[in-house]
């Protein structure tokens, strides 16, 4: 039986670029946000993941549903399944990593390879629409 891991994610492009965080311990960046909790809704789940991570208050009445992926997780055993369905937001406060974050940075599309498959499909999708810019530069 195939596990599914339903996330939610908080979807930020600026200038051509995506914010993405790496969480403390692991080598790989993701999409800010996480897995609900109990029977959270997408936007309870996505207002606390946020605040959680990075310190920032979303404003509910702004979130916009971009879009639903699915992908399969090959370093978890028994064929996990990420589903992560994509918001945006705006928001208040100042960006800032939490406890549970080591890095923050701002992605193109050549930074692509250094997200989970799940987060590739929507640099797919960003990059189609013109929202996400292809050159390597710095992160940060």
């Amino acid at each position: 039986m195939t596990v599914l891991i339903d996330t939610v994610a908080w979807v930020r492009v600026e200038n051509g670029r995506i914010l993405c965080a790496r969480p403390r311990g692991k080598d790989v960046f993701y999409i800010p946000g996480g897995k609900r909790e109990g029977a959270e809704s997408d936007l309870e789940t996505l207002l606390r993941e946020i605040k959680e991570e990075l310190t920032v208050l979303l404003d509910p009445d702004s979130a916009l549903h971009v879009g639903t992926y699915e992908a399969d997780m090959p370093d978890l055993p028994g064929g996990a399944v990420v589903r992560m369905s994509c918001y945006t937001a705006d928001y208040r406060g100042s960006l800032a990593v939490s406890s549970e974050i080591e890095e923050m940075a701002w992605f193109s599309y050549a930074d692509r390879p250094l997200v989970p498959p799940v987060d590739q499909l929507l640099f797919d999708d960003l990059k189609a629409a013109g929202e996400l810019g292809c050159p390597r530069g710095r992160r940060g």
